[in-house]
């Protein structure tokens, strides 16, 4: 089983930064894609950014430019460094992990969740 530990949300202003982390541990065979997803207040779940194990990426188009993911294959942790956020960036966040087990048996593992509020 994989564990992932979520940290770095707050509360932040309009244009203000935050980093969040997101630390897998655990017996695994590999970690593929690792990313996040974010639900706000009466909005659905949306994938934010992913990141594949060759640190190819992608993003949500409303965070492109403010929002950059980064990876560590060595002690499998991933980062979200948020810069520029506004209101709409509230929302709980979320990171996950595609997993493969020993013997081949693949899921998504899940950080507990961390609140980002951005205050206008």
């Amino acid at each position: 089983q994989v564990h992932l530990v979520e940290s770095g949300g707050g509360l932040v202003q309009s244009g203000g930064s935050l980093r969040l982390s997101c630390a897998a541990s655990g017996t695994f065979f590999s970690i593929n894609d690792m990313g996040w997803y974010r639900r706000g207040p009466g909005k659905q779940r949306e994938l934010v950014v992913s990141i594949t194990r060759d640190l190819g990426t992608n993003y949500l188009d409303s965070v492109k430019g403010r929002l950059t993911i980064s990876r560590d294959n060595v002690n499998n942790i991933a980062y979200l460094q948020m810069n520029s956020l506004k209101p709409d960036d509230t929302a709980a966040y979320y990171c996950y992990a595609d997993v493969t087990l020993a013997g081949g048996y693949a899921y998504s593992a899940w950080g507990q969740g961390t609140q980002v509020t951005v205050s206008s």
